[in-house]
């Protein structure tokens, strides 16, 4: 069978097990099989598949028509131009998650930044290699998690300029940043039952809600902020698209100000930006 009959049926299959994006996710599995880029695939189209890579990509797709994500069968992700390792232990970056990167980028770049639950490590790791003059503090309450901040940080060559911290919020950190961000478990308990397998079944649970309202790391960041923001710094957040007035309420009630929520490309709510006033400007 050459590569193109194999990814053929391939999206047949994957089209059948009800799987959103199918000849993408077969083309990115059977690259992965034949060991070449994915964007040069099409050149390899034509050649014979031997035995050994047949095997893989049968494996690898049924996996993926068992509706487990991509990134979790290649066991990394792209993210702002930059793969990421990713493990059972961490959130897989979603593309959402870029509009963050985008809205942080907008902004001065600060001399020292927090990244909480920091999960893959692919915030606080992008914003690092794209400020080259920043330090930052990443945490998590999972020890795996930061293992794996760790491990890509180094990767990235940005450990140097990076303390990982295991802590439940605020609980363990000290000192002030020019910048706080967090992409952190926003999905009501209401809402996990709706979830696409993809998610439901291989995100880790405390990465995606709080079993509650969805709002209680919201609450959390906008207390610890105005605590451990400098004056007139900025927090950053990712949001479910129908929270955006629910995090200004929370926000603007701890004291922040300048609150701002920006779009995803889809144009839904999906960043809230605000500062600690500064009382001397």
């Amino acid at each position: 069978m050459t590569g193109a009959e194999a990814l053929r049926a391939a999206v047949r299959r994957l089209e059948f097990a009800g799987v959103d994006g199918a000849a993408g996710d077969a083309r990115a599995l059977l690259a992965e099989a034949m060991g070449v880029a994915r964007d040069r695939l099409t050149l390899h189209l034509t050649e014979e598949l031997d035995a050994g890579t047949g095997a893989r990509f049968e494996a690898m797709l049924a996996r993926r028509e068992g509706r487990e994500p991509v990134a979790r069968i290649l066991g990394r992700r792209l993210f702002w131009g930059r793969e990421f390792v990713v493990t059972p232990d961490v959130l897989d970056p979603r593309p959402e998650t870029e509009c963050l990167i985008a809205a942080a980028l907008d902004g001065p770049a600060p001399a020292r930044l927090l990244d909480l639950g920091t999960g893959s490590g692919c915030i606080a790791v992008t914003l690092l290699a794209q400020w080259p003059g920043a330090r930052a503090v990443a945490s998590d309450v999972s020890p795996g998690a930061l293992a794996v901040a760790r491990g890509n940080a180094e990767w990235h060559g940005v450990a140097g300029r990076l303390d990982l911290v295991e802590s439940d919020w605020f609980a363990a950190i000290c000192g002030r940043f020019d910048l706080i961000v967090s992409n952190p478990p926003y999905i009501a308990e209401a809402e996990m039952a709706g979830l696409a397998p993809e998610v439901r079944g291989h995100d880790p649970r405390m990465a995606l809600g709080d079993g509650g309202d969805g709002l209680s790391a919201y609450r959390a960041l906008a207390q610890g902020a105005v605590g451990h923001l400098v004056p007139g710094g900025r927090i950053l957040v990712e949001i479910g698209w129908r929270q955006g007035a629910a995090v200004v309420g929370i926000f603007a009630a701890a004291g922040l100000s300048g609150i701002r929520v920006m779009p995803d490309l889809d144009g839904r709510d999906r960043v809230i930006c605000a500062h600690l006033p500064d009382k001397t400007a």
